[in-house]
């Protein structure tokens, strides 16, 4: 991985961590049952699946690295049973930051480029980097099912992965769904608009209607949410492309909006302006 790629991913957590960190204090983590011996563990950064049962506890993302301790002591009301596994759905730091911790006590499991964007060398054995990586997919047999991580095409980031709980009837979606609001793309980290939407429409033909739905951010949802983001998705890129087409500039698109029924899809970390600035970037003739 070169110096750039490396730079590109402590800048991204840094900018992350300093727009959370005064508020870590007073984070609370909660639980909230899923599904059989499933659960989401909400917080500060990007939502947490968890299974617990007999053979102990693996968590699917751990937010920030301030945030571990809070993390491990929910996870303890949960299960006395040892922490085996960590699954990471990608590489950005409200996702892995807590891995410096979590590393040093169960097997952090990712797809390839998710070592590469944290800076992992052949040689290096730091707590925080996966130590068994993936190119397509792997399975997991633990607490009586098959949990598949599944990578998808570059969507969120070039790293994505896509969390089944096959026997519960969960998937944990990471950054590649962010429930009722805009999501972030990151182009810079090998994320693609056009990607993300087709990976998204397959997402929905795929999805049992009664699963249980684990965003990367955003509530517990159904397959009725992520339609919705699908919709979104759709209607909010073709007015960009059109904008695009016709010639228009970044700043009059800003200027004319998008229709009234997302505002709401709006949020400080990702507002309406910056949701426009990922599309018109990406969609744009490079």
């Amino acid at each position: 991985m070169n110096n750039k790629c490396t730079t590109g991913f402590f800048l991204f957590a840094f900018a992350v961590l300093a727009r959370a960190q005064t508020d870590f204090v007073k984070v609370e983590i909660k639980a909230i049952h899923v599904a059989e011996n499933i659960y989401m563990l909400t917080g500060s950064g990007g939502n947490i699946g968890v299974s617990v049962g007999s053979d102990g506890i693996l968590i699917v993302d751990d937010q920030f690295a301030p945030l571990a301790e809070k993390i491990e002591n929910t996870l303890k009301s949960l299960n006395p049973g040892k922490l085996k596994f960590v699954l990471n759905t990608h590489y950005h730091g409200d996702h892995t930051g807590g891995n410096a911790h979590f590393g040093q006590q169960a097997s952090i499991i990712a797809h390839t480029n998710v070592r590469k964007r944290m800076g992992g060398k052949a040689a290096d054995s730091k707590p925080e980097l996966p130590v068994i990586t993936f190119d397509d997919s792997l399975s997991v047999w633990f607490n009586g099912e098959e949990i598949k991580l599944v990578h998808v095409p570059p969507a969120h980031t070039d790293c994505d992965s896509i969390v089944y709980f096959t026997k519960a009837n969960v998937i944990h979606f990471g950054d590649t769904f962010f429930s009722g609001r805009f999501p972030n793309i990151d182009l810079g980290g090998g994320g693609d608009v056009r990607g993300y939407i087709h990976n998204v429409e397959d997402a929905v033909k795929k999805t049992p209607e009664d699963a249980k739905l684990i965003p990367g951010h955003g509530p517990l949802s159904t397959i009725k949410e992520l339609r919705e983001f699908r919709n979104m998705l759709v209607e909010t890129s073709r007015i960009v492309e059109k904008g695009i087409a016709a010639g228009k500039t970044l700043v009059q698109l800003k200027a004319e909006g998008l229709p009234e029924k997302w505002k709401s899809w709006s949020v400080p970390t990702m507002t309406t302006d910056r949701w426009l600035e990922i599309l018109y970037n990406g969609l744009r003739p490079k």
